[in-house]
């Protein structure tokens, strides 16, 4: 399966012109050869304009989720969507979205784990269901959003789901680069799965971000990872059977007592 990811420098506040980007890296992308999975970064639409975040998604309205699947159709592409901001009828939610090679939306995720430091809280609402494992080509997949890296329990709910690769799509900022690319890792080794994040460049209201989108493998080890400061596609093949392989060499999850473990 091949995946293409887009580490871009969003366009603050700005849903039309972040979705000319995303259309003219799409074509470019599709154009030069086959892709099964395009990924896009957390807030891609929007960036964190969070004060004036309310007024941006009224006047935008659903015109993302149109536009993901018309993009999705044209190219023949399954898209992972990163995430947007998306009006509810109780808040805006940190949304993502995953739409299949037809245009067809099969699943959306919203992020449970609301970041302090950013002042989320304030401005979104916290997701009320935790992560469920959906398919694209007969692939098990699952999603998170930024934050949720921090959080081992909701990547090992997903690869107890049966998920194979997470996809993780973040803002995620340079003063916690480090813990970025540990904490993937991490999830990497202790679930047997593919980790493939997508995150964003450049800075905004006095915030820069960490860039390094990588992709790693079961084992660990990183199959590649973006520069921390340009815009860049990362267009990495993958081999999912590599998951069965690592689960029977290590057999984590048959090895698991879960009878025994303090659920408080």
């Amino acid at each position: 399966m091949r995946i293409a990811s887009y580490q871009m420098d969003i366009v603050p506040g700005q849903p039309v012109e972040n979705r000319k980007l995303v259309a003219e890296w799409a074509k470019e992308i599709c154009r030069n050869g086959k892709v099964d999975v395009l990924v896009l970064p957390e807030m891609w639409t929007t960036a964190y304009t969070l004060p004036t975040l309310e007024e941006t998604v009224k006047e935008d309205k659903e015109q993302t989720e149109v536009f993901i699947a018309e993009l999705a159709k044209e190219h023949q592409v399954n898209i992972v969507a990163g995430s947007y901001a998306a009006f509810d009828v109780d808040g805006i939610y940190n949304r993502s979205l995953i739409v299949n090679r037809a245009g067809e939306r099969i699943h959306t995720y919203d992020k449970m784990h609301l970041v302090p430091m950013l002042d989320e809280p304030t401005y979104l609402k916290g997701g009320k269901h935790g992560g469920k494992m959906f398919e694209l080509d007969g692939k098990k997949m699952g999603i998170i959003i930024c934050y949720d890296l921090r959080f081992p329990e909701l990547v090992r709910s997903l690869a107890l789901q049966g998920a194979e690769m997470i996809f993780v799509v973040a803002e995620w900022p340079e003063a916690r680069a480090m813990h970025w690319e540990i904490l993937q890792q991490a999830r990497a080794i202790e679930n047997q799965v593919y980790i493939v994040s997508c995150n964003r460049v450049g800075t905004y209201d006095g915030v820069e971000f960490a860039g390094r989108s990588m992709v790693i493998s079961p084992w660990g080890d990183t199959i590649y990872k973006a520069s921390a400061s340009k815009e860049e596609t990362i267009n990495v093949q993958v081999e999912l059977n590599d998951v069965k392989k690592i689960r029977e060499q290590v057999p984590v999850f048959k090895s698991r007592v879960p009878e025994l473990y303090d659920r408080h």
